[in-house]
């Protein structure tokens, strides 16, 4: 039996269950009773701005809210204000330099008091004080001030033209506190208002009942939310600690709990645990991407050390007709199937989303060995003795293939070592400890950023919705080197003057269309350039009951983003 055919047999069999979708569900607030939510890490504060955990982050969602949100898509939403600023309808300004919100009429705190632009102002000035620690502090770094003309608009001024002004204030990891609330919690003092950062008053659907911090909270309807028949549930049980695995069991399994939060796990687990009817997985998309990044360096040990950095470059990898033989080769179906079941789907791209990014321009889906043979052939690589590896020039197709210890990663690299070597290459296969491996030992011959290797695999993607910096990675200036320390981002040494000219483009544009464009086209160039080989992309598992309604898992914003309109479905 071959390696495919082996993998196969072993291979649990998904499909992706649709979800639910969201409803408007008619009746009195609190109606559905009781829900209960098991995050097998446990939340240690309901405050986002003393943490970057997901799980503080996401447990004060349902208390604590920004201007605007990211949708389940990646589409930026009008949350406590009317509408998302632009330049057409005037909210940015022409120079790019302020960007002006206009709040909603009506809203209140939990307490009953209102919500001004003033609370606004506050929290940045809270997360800025600089005898303060902010958690989130990027969100506000490009900010110069904010204004407050009248209690319902905020004007936020930026040190310089920001075409992506959405950071400040948008998002789960920039909410808004109350300022009466928090005034005698800045600086120095930030850590020490226990009541006011295990308790915080928000405009949310819930309120914090009891915090038992790195154990569980209870949460109950905010009386005062701005939408009479929301949320369904009364009461919030929100379960910390465990494992993934324990806290998965709880919903598929047992139906102890009713969602349970980003279960790592392989997929003939879920799919056991699924198999006995109490709940659903769910799956999110964000911009992860498993990846072999192809070397623009030649690795050649004979060079020495900092020799393998310069840029040559690779005795073959750039020859378009090696690096799309490559791709062609590869059955990026199978790899889904084996190694991420219902988590995971085929990408061409870099960067996979959020849609509007999402480049359609090129195609990988099916393997064509035959293809890939014949491009070789044409291109002049031949193997002229029969030993199976072709040569042109002297130079055989021979290649180190490198990855972290992985289970799920051997297995591709068992099956991409064969889909090439039957295309007339021959691959070593190599795979380092994961701590050495992303590892930042500039000492160390096997960090990926050293790339001592003709080409390697891993995952990465970017936060946010907008992919400039991520793109930005790639420019000639961020090749990782013994001058940086072997420090930077620009891991495969891909350097195109185009690519470089086309991304300064883009951080000049603030027309959301062209900067979608922009995106694209960058995308498509280093991908179709031979700058990696994009594979799966990954995205975040999460399971909830069957009878849970209005669940829309979200992977750019809190998954508990729209737990105001969850709901219970009746048999």
């Amino acid at each position: 039996m071959n390696t495919k055919s082996a993998l196969l047999c072993a291979a649990a069999s998904f499909v992706l269950v649709p979800v639910a979708n969201a409803q408007d569900q008619e009746g009195e607030r609190g109606r559905d009773g009781e829900v209960s939510i098991i995050y097998w890490q446990a939340p240690s504060t309901m405050n986002p701005f003393l943490s970057g955990g997901t799980k503080d982050i996401e447990a004060a969602s349902l208390v604590l809210e920004p201007l605007a949100r990211f949708d389940e898509t990646g589409e930026i939403q009008p949350w406590l204000v009317e509408e998302i600023p632009t330049l057409e309808n005037g909210g940015i300004s022409e120079d790019l330099k302020s960007i002006t919100w206009k709040i909603k009429p009506g809203i209140q705190w939990s307490d009953g008091t209102p919500f001004t632009s003033a609370d606004v102002k506050f929290t940045y000035e809270y997360c800025t004080d600089p005898e303060g620690g902010c958690a989130q502090a990027s969100k506000f770094e490009p900010v110069e001030s904010v204004d407050t003309p009248d209690d319902q608009t905020v004007v936020v001024n930026f040190k310089e033209p920001t075409p992506n002004p959405y950071t400040a204030f948008v998002g789960g990891e920039s909410p808004i506190i109350q300022k009466a609330q928090f005034e005698n919690c800045t600086g120095a003092a930030t850590s020490t208002c226990t009541e006011q950062n295990f308790n915080p008053i928000g405009t949310g659907p819930y309120v914090v009942d009891e915090f038992r911090t790195n154990d569980a909270i209870t949460f109950s309807a905010n009386p005062n939310y701005r939408e009479p028949n929301k949320p369904a549930f009364a009461k919030v049980n929100f379960k910390g600690g465990g494992d993934a695995e324990a806290a998965g069991r709880a919903v598929l399994q047992t139906g102890e709990y009713d969602y349970a939060w980003n279960l790592q796990l392989a997929p003939e687990v879920i799919a056991q645990m699924e198999a006995a009817g109490q709940g659903t997985p769910v799956v999110g998309f964000g911009t992860l991407v498993e990846r072999i990044e192809l070397n623009h360096t030649n690795p050649d040990p004979a060079l020495g050390p900092d020799e393998r950095s310069v840029v040559r470059p690779h005795p073959f990898l750039q020859d378009p007709a090696v690096y799309k033989a490559l791709s062609m080769a590869i059955d990026r179906p199978l790899l889904v199937e084996i190694g991420y079941g219902q988590a995971g789907r085929v990408t061409c791209n870099y960067v996979p989303a959020p849609d509007a990014f999402n480049s359609t321009a090129l195609e990988c889906s099916e393997q064509d060995i035959e293809g890939a043979k014949a491009l070789l052939e044409e291109a002049g690589y031949v193997d002229s003795d029969g030993d199976g590896v072709r040569e042109k020039d002297g130079v055989e197709l021979k290649m180190l293939f490198q990855t972290s210890t992985n289970a799920v990663r051997q297995d591709f690299q068992a099956l991409i070592k064969e889909w090439w070597e039957e295309i007339g290459f021959e691959v070593e296969l190599r795979n380092v400890s994961g701590s050495v491996f992303f590892g930042g030992d500039a000492g160390s011959p096997d960090t990926f950023q050293k790339f001592y290797a003709d080409v390697e695999m891993y995952a990465n993607n970017f936060d946010g919705i907008d992919p400039q910096a991520y793109l930005g990675q790639l420019l000639c200036e961020n090749i990782p080197g013994p001058d940086t320390q072997w420090q930077g981002e620009n891991v495969p040494r891909f350097c195109n003057e185009e690519y470089d000219t086309l991304w300064n483009e883009l951080s000049e544009t603030a027309d959301p269309a062209e900067r979608q464009r922009l995106s694209k086209e960058l995308n498509d160039m280093f991908v179709s350039t031979g700058g990696q080989i994009p594979l799966v992309h990954r995205g975040r598992l999460s399971a909830h009951a069957n009878d849970l309604g209005g669940i829309k898992l979200n992977v750019w914003d809190s998954e508990l983003w729209n737990i105001a309109d969850w709901y219970r479905i009746s048999e």
